[in-house]
């Protein structure tokens, strides 16, 4: 039999425990994989297997390289391949520690030669504006998987959300309809499972906003085909066969790939707004540049591909929440590049570039979407708007574009 593997996630840590033991109810013979990195500062990560009545085994994992991320990489594989081993053991849920996010695991688990058959992210929507607004270090909320860690809750979370195809949303009372709403645009390709059950509120968000009520609250295995998993009991609930509807992991990471991410579409309702912004022509280095903090703070949450008049051939990663901007390179675009290349690359992201393809400019575009209440989309798009070439610069052409000065360079060490 190939035992499937379910993965629960998210920094909302009640919501989260709160799907955990959902799961563990509904499926009899499931167990629940936790490595604890709250321990890391002593020296080891605590693994805790556990079912629906409680702790079945503990033990510890050394840090690998002063890295508790690390020791779950290699420590999570061989404990499921030894869950896996056991016929009474029916699904196994690795529940992830509050800041691991779930893409590195998902792929780790697959490259393992086992079957995820389910990502899901555990969210409370009244923490969403909460976290989504907290720029703090993980560090400086004891969140941090590592000493090098350097990623905000902020970013943390909105990865962790958008990953998964699938959000177990807690039944809490502080949420509105904005908030939910918030929760739809922002991931609106998601299914949606209620879960009902304990305590919400999560004290690592208390502080994500000054003006915010404080919440209440390896060998690694080469890959084989992975085989149909048997029925399991309990799949009639909405949780379980969620957790079972299977899961590509090669998919969703081309997802998350700036150049072939499906992003938001328009909307506007119960107060929140999803901006979404296309132009072909390219950005002024300078202009943009210093239109970035106006830009980073109109919206809770903003992401999309763009490309500087300078820098034509690459294209560029736009991902900000919390009130910080991650820009990076992700490559090349595709019109930069000669055809023979293109058969190197994933058929999604031809495809992709097809769908989008311009017979001047190939897949160059601009494409940012911005979602947060309260959004002025109009003085957003005039921004955006005069951060472009005027029509007098792009007449100039590319010879002159590339004179421009490099704003970005500082920004992408270049």
């Amino acid at each position: 039999m190939s035992l499937p593997v379910v993965i629960v996630c998210g920094l909302h840590a009640e919501a989260r425990r709160t799907t955990v033991a959902r799961l563990l109810a509904d499926v009899p013979g499931s167990v629940a994989l936790h490595h604890d990195l709250a321990t890391a500062a002593a020296g080891t990560v605590v693994r805790t297997i556990r079912d629906a009545e409680g702790v079945l085994s503990a033990g510890e994992a050394p840090l690998v390289d002063d890295c508790a991320c690390c020791a779950l990489r290699e420590d999570l594989v061989p404990e499921l391949l030894r869950l896996a081993d056991d016929p009474a053991t029916r699904l196994a849920v690795v529940e992830l520690w509050d800041s691991v996010e779930p893409r590195a695991m998902a792929e780790v688990i697959v490259a393992g030669g086992l079957t995820v058959t389910g990502v899901i992210t555990a969210v409370d929507p009244a923490l969403l504006l909460p976290y989504l607004g907290n720029g703090d270090d993980l560090a400086e909320r004891g969140l941090a998987a590592a000493a090098t860690d350097r990623r905000t809750v902020a970013d943390t979370f909105a990865r962790q959300l958008e990953y998964a195809p699938v959000l177990a949303v807690a039944d809490s009372p502080e949420a509105d309809d904005e908030d939910r709403e918030l929760l739809a645009q922002l991931h609106p390709t998601a299914r949606r499972v209620p879960v009902r059950g304990g305590h919400l509120g999560d004290p690592a968000g208390a502080s994500a906003r000054a003006d915010a009520p404080e919440p209440v609250a390896e060998p690694v295995r080469q890959p084989v085909p992975e085989p149909e998993p048997e029925p399991v009991s309990g799949a009639g609930s909405p949780l379980v066969a969620a957790a079972l509807a299977g899961f590509d992991a090669e998919a969703a990471a081309a997802a998350q790939h700036p150049a072939c991410a499906l992003l938001p579409a328009e909307a506007d309702a119960h107060g929140v707004t999803t901006f979404v912004w296309r132009r072909r022509r390219p950005f002024h280095p300078e202009r943009l540049y210093a239109a970035l903090e106006d830009l980073t703070c109109a919206a809770v949450r903003s992401r999309g591909r763009f490309w500087l008049a300078d820098k034509p051939d690459v294209l560029l990663h736009w991902d900000a929440a919390g009130g910080a901007l991650c820009v990076e390179s992700a490559g090349p675009w595709l019109a930069s590049l000669p055809d023979a290349a293109w058969e190197m690359l994933p058929p999604v992201r031809r495809a992709a570039a097809a769908l989008d393809w311009h017979p001047e400019h190939g897949d160059r575009r601009q494409h940012l979407v911005f979602t947060s209440p309260g959004l002025d989309r109009d003085g957003l798009h005039e921004l955006l708007e005069s951060c472009l070439l005027t029509d007098a610069e792009y007449a100039a052409g590319r010879d002159a574009w590339k004179r421009l000065p490099p704003a970005f360079d500082t920004l992408l060490e270049v």
